[in-house]
């Protein structure tokens, strides 16, 4: 990437240099643009000769320069050194997405847990890479510790920070003969699990798998384009020369003339216009996007955006904000009476519903106490004499018929009990993105399908999916189910897009017609998603999607534009009428026009 960088940059220092000796009338100026065009093409006419010689492919680099040269031969040097210098300007945004991508397998396997905690025979305990672990084999996994591999717990219980592969964030209680899978977190006592799956058949390693699968069957779509790309070089090559023939021969003109007519339709027929079609006003609009608060990692995603069919959401930190909060409370005696003791119980625990407790009720007094967790339950403390508790339902009592209600609602209930009686109840739930209603109204309206897939239980899908008014919704997912249910969506509606923001979402992002991750999720979602939302602000997407919809027009524009302008100028040279000057001028003149048309998508759509 680095020599495609600095033929690049050598090819438009050259470009600029030699228009300003233009401009100064400096006749030598075309020694200057023969620099940039070798040094910009040197590349790109290696890499033809090359599938040339290896597939017996014409690609449209060997085109590039064969036009390059002949502008040179009819005395414009200035129109090849412009050719190669947006050719090449392609081959180094295609090189960036490629090692982009590579980046983000790289960032997947390091989120890998590397050690496992062995357990000997004797009782001892190891420390050994993963890699050395097999079926049968038994680890010790302490608090706080990622799960190194899937396994089955044999002994203990706790609650797993699973939300690397389900993308949920409240944690899932896990006891004996419960599956576990590896990278998730151990957040409670001791647990002793035993390997159930090689190390290539976990699902961390199927996220990669599934990951890599998506990334490769994208770049088999480019195949049609090559086929065409090699059929419109070997037309434009076998063409030309056979058009001199048939200038001298056919139309018995002079071989001075028809040399000079074949040379120009060489230069006319180059794709200049056609490739600065879309290049600029995909430039613009990425910049536009980015001013806007989301960033494209290359303008075909932005293209793909505007033909989407369907739109597929992730729940947790997309279409919610990812962070439970108390949505209700129910209590049998004042609540300035026992919330000091709630705050006192809460504030001690690092769970994400105590965090939410304690958020709920910031300027609440609060009593010191001594506090006591209980495994997967919850957490108490004895205060003068009297029991506290909080968590999971522990007395023996009738609830009020509201908590069920609640539980119905997808929502998550804490218990609050005094000496084992039931003095309240508080119920959290991942709280809508303030934008969801918003952006599924959009899309609805615009035709568009969408649809919510997420790792969450049954209940709390259908809420949410109902109070937003979303389509469709799939619970209790895995990575690999999110991947299989797009490729439904893909198969029934055609172009599909995938919106998360978890490693979970990894695999179903990299397998949508275009992946797009919210600014605030991880690391590895943003490196392998097409497209980042920054600040979670879900509103930009329907910017977003306007935006890639008018530069879809700009760019249908600038085609049609740009053929037109080619039929004419051939048809003017077959009349004889085309000079050199003319030909540069309406070739250039062309290209400079759809170039001013795409720089129109830097201001703010209406």
């Amino acid at each position: 990437m680095m020599w495609t960088l600095f033929s690049t940059l050598a090819c438009t220092s050259s470009l600029f240099i030699g228009l300003i000796l233009d401009a100064m009338h400096w006749e030598g100026s075309w020694m200057i643009y023969l620099v940039g065009i070798i040094l910009g093409g040197l590349e790109i006419t290696i890499e033809g000769l090359q599938e040339l010689m290896k597939e017996k492919q014409f690609n449209v680099d060997l085109l590039m320069i064969i036009a390059a040269v002949s502008a040179g031969i009819i005395g414009d040097w200035r129109e090849g050194a412009l050719l190669i210098f947006i050719f090449s300007l392609s081959h180094l945004m295609e090189e960036y997405a490629t090692e982009k991508s590579a980046r983000a397998i790289n960032h997947l396997v390091n989120r890998q847990p590397k050690v496992a905690r062995m357990i000997l025979a004797n009782g001892d305990y190891q420390l050994v890479d993963v890699n050395q672990v097999t079926i049968g084999d038994r680890l010790a996994v302490f608090k706080g510790e990622h799960i190194p591999t899937d396994a089955i717990i044999l002994q203990g219980a706790s609650e797993l920070d699973e939300s690397i592969v389900n993308g949920e964030s409240i944690p899932q209680l896990k006891q004996q003969g419960a599956e576990v899978f590896g990278g998730t977190i151990n957040l409670g006592n001791e647990l002793i699990i035993e390997v159930n799956k090689e190390q290539s058949e976990t699902v961390f390693s199927k996220i990669i798998q599934l990951v890599e699968e998506a990334q490769n069957s994208q770049t088999k779509t480019e195949t049609f384009i090559q086929k065409i790309e090699n059929r419109y070089v070997l037309v434009i090559l076998v063409g030309v020369p056979l058009a001199i023939l048939f200038f001298h021969f056919g139309w018995h003109w002079a071989w001075n003339e028809s040399v000079y007519r074949g040379v120009n339709l060489l230069v006319v027929a180059s794709p200049c216009a056609l490739v600065a079609s879309s290049t600029p006003a995909l430039l613009s609009a990425i910049s536009n996007g980015a001013r806007h608060g989301v960033l494209f990692k290359g303008g075909t995603y932005l293209e793909a955006l505007a033909e989407i069919k369907s739109i597929a959401f992730d729940k947790t930190g997309t279409l919610t904000t990812g962070k439970p909060n108390v949505t209700d409370t129910f209590w049998t005696i004042p609540e300035e009476e026992i919330i000091p003791f709630v705050i006192g119980l809460e504030e001690k625990s690092t769970h994400p519903l105590a965090q939410a407790i304690v958020r709920h009720w910031p300027d609440s007094p609060k009593e010191p106490l001594l506090v006591e967790e209980l495994t997967a339950k919850g957490i108490q403390s004895l205060h003068n004499g009297i029991h506290y508790y909080i968590g999971k339902k522990l007395g023996s009592y009738t609830e009020p018929s509201m908590i069920q209600e609640w539980k119905k609602q997808g929502k998550t209930v804490v218990y609050v009990e005094r000496n084992r009686q039931f003095v309240g109840a508080i119920a959290l739930r991942d709280t809508l993105n303030p934008h969801a209603k918003e952006v599924i109204h959009y899309f609805n309206e615009a035709h568009v399908h969408t649809m919510m897939l997420t790792g969450d239980n049954p209940h709390t899908a259908e809420t949410i999916a109902r109070e937003i008014g979303i389509h469709d919704y799939q619970a209790n997912l895995l990575p690999a189910d999110k991947v299989r249910f797009l490729n439904e969506q893909k198969q029934k509606f055609g172009k599909t897009a995938m919106l998360g923001d978890g490693v979970n979402d990894a695999p179903a992002l990299a397998s949508a017609t275009i992946g797009i991750a919210m600014g605030e999720g991880t690391d590895v979602a943003m490196d392998i998603a097409d497209v980042v939302i920054l600040e979670n602000n879900l509103s930009k997407l329907i910017y977003t999607h306007q935006l890639s919809q008018k530069m879809k027009h700009v760019i249908i524009q600038n085609i049609c534009f740009s053929i037109a302008v080619i039929l004419l100028l051939i048809a003017i040279n077959l009349l004889q009428i085309l000079t050199i000057p003319l030909a540069v001028i309406g070739h250039e003149g062309s290209t400079i026009l759809v170039i001013l048309n795409g720089l129109r998508l830097l201001k703010n759509i209406a």
